[in-house]
């Protein structure tokens, strides 16, 4: 979630205060769980585990009732492109808006928003009366609402559990939202194969009740209003300018944007990779599509786990070379039961790659900013994949699903060994930017080592 304007002296009530000295660290596997110990992470944390699940739901039955009415790979392409393109073309309004006003009011407001657009879907499909171009029309809203989202939701984040704990509340929420790309999609194949795919988009719309319980508990300290109007547009260059102007922040986008646009698309083809490839069906992208969460759960784990922003830099370049290699292998599968194996790699270098660059990017970000810099990361992220989807739609169409997935792998693969190339030129930068942040000791770098050497 997004924060405000000016976050000094304005921290949430309920962040703690650093760990006393004398304490002893805690072990590595609970440390992934230290952003816990705050009242207001836990809250969101219990609402997000429910929520989620309706979210995951919502999108295997959507993807499955538009290739039952249809058939079409391109139109599977069309409403995934539909519901992501507004993230690309509003994210930076949504960090603007986050970092000037309250980001759990924004976030309050977005939910409810989404949470109407599930009940209107729920209704539409249960009644009967569905068509293609309503699913694209609440696609569509529903990414102008996720553009104003997803920016103040990932900036929140250090409202609540400041910056100490920032890298293991990313991980948890990662976990968490991959843990319910496990539940969600399971019990979604079985609701779609057994009675329809109405109820799982009711389902979702019920699940959102929990995430505004949860919202609306917390006490949090808003910051205050800034003084005067402000120039939106100055505004967003200024964002643009701080992430351009940063040779770090820079590549790490655009290996994001690459990723998303020649690999991530894998999940718009898993309709026909189920029905087509495997003979699974509804069931079977289900299963593929929990496998993909297994995997995604324990990447979000591994980044909660490490205590430190170090060695983050080759990490995200080694998760996506990872996931370059485990997508192009699960393109050659005919095997359920090995595609759902070689499906949870995918799922954990992708997760791996995303969040330690999420986590980087925070820490690195100047307070003020943090807001515009998430939305950039936004716009990497799902804004670009609308491209991606719609291209791996038409390819799929012509040279096939399996083909396709092979070539966004081997695209991912390159990205990488390039990315990795350019980090000892810019290790300088980024460690200055971490240390200036505080999120990085006197002797850390972003890629592991120390001006004398391995840290």
């Amino acid at each position: 979630m997004s924060e405000p304007p000016t976050l000094a002296g304005r921290q949430v009530a309920e962040t703690a205060a650093p760990m006393p000295s004398a304490a002893p660290p805690p072990s590595r596997p609970m440390g992934a769980f230290r952003a816990l110990r705050h009242r207001n992470f836990r809250l969101f944390f219990a609402g997000q585990l429910i929520s989620l699940v309706g979210t995951w739901m919502q999108t295997v039955a959507q993807s499955w009732l538009v290739y039952r009415l249809t058939g079409s790979a391109v139109l599977l392409g069309t409403v995934a492109f539909v519901s992501q393109i507004p993230v690309f073309f509003l994210a930076t309004v949504g960090g603007i808006v986050a970092d000037r006003y309250p980001k759990r009011r924004v976030v309050i407001a977005t939910q409810t928003a989404e949470m109407l657009l599930a009940f209107l879907l729920a209704g539409l499909t249960l009644t009967g009366i569905v068509q293609v171009w309503q699913i694209i029309v609440l696609a569509g809203l529903l990414g102008v609402a996720n553009a104003f989202d997803i920016p103040a939701r990932q900036a929140f984040f250090v409202e609540i559990v400041g910056k100490e704990d920032l890298q293991s509340a990313i991980g948890l929420n990662s976990s968490i939202f991959n843990g319910a790309r496990i539940i969600g999609p399971t019990i979604a194949g079985i609701l779609v194969a057994t009675i329809h795919e109405g109820w799982c988009f009711f389902i979702n719309g019920v699940s959102f009740v929990a995430v505004l319980v949860a919202l609306l508990m917390m006490r949090v300290v808003e910051p205050e209003a800034p003084p005067g109007k402000r120039d939106g547009w100055q505004d967003a260059l200024e964002g643009f300018r701080y992430a351009l102007g940063s040779p770090t922040i820079s590549s790490l986008l655009l290996l994001v944007g690459l990723v998303s646009v020649v690999g991530i698309p894998y999940t718009v083809l898993m309709p026909i990779i189920a029905d087509r490839v495997l003979n699974a069906g509804a069931r079977g992208l289900g299963l593929l599509m929990g496998a993909t969460g297994v995997g995604a759960v324990m990447g979000a784990l591994t980044l909660a786990m490490r205590r430190s922003v170090r060695g983050l830099g080759r990490l995200a370049a080694a998760a996506a070379g990872g996931f370059g290699v485990s997508l192009a292998l699960f393109s050659f599968s005919r095997s359920l039961a090995l595609s759902m194996v070689l499906l949870v790699p995918v799922g954990y270098f992708v997760m791996l790659q995303m969040a330690s660059t999420n986590t980087l990017l925070q820490s690195m970000a100047p307070d003020h900013l943090r807001g515009r810099i998430v939305a950039l990361y936004s716009m990497m992220f799902m804004g670009m994949s609308p491209a991606g989807s719609l291209g791996a739609g038409f390819t799929a169409d012509r040279l096939g699903a399996p083909v396709t997935l092979a070539l966004g792998g081997i695209a991912c693969m390159l990205g990488a060994v390039v990315f990795a190339r350019r980090l000892p030129h810019f290790r300088a930068e980024a460690v200055e930017k971490l240390r200036l942040s505080g999120a990085l000791d006197a002797e850390s770098t972003m890629d592991g080592e120390s001006a004398g050497g391995r840290g």
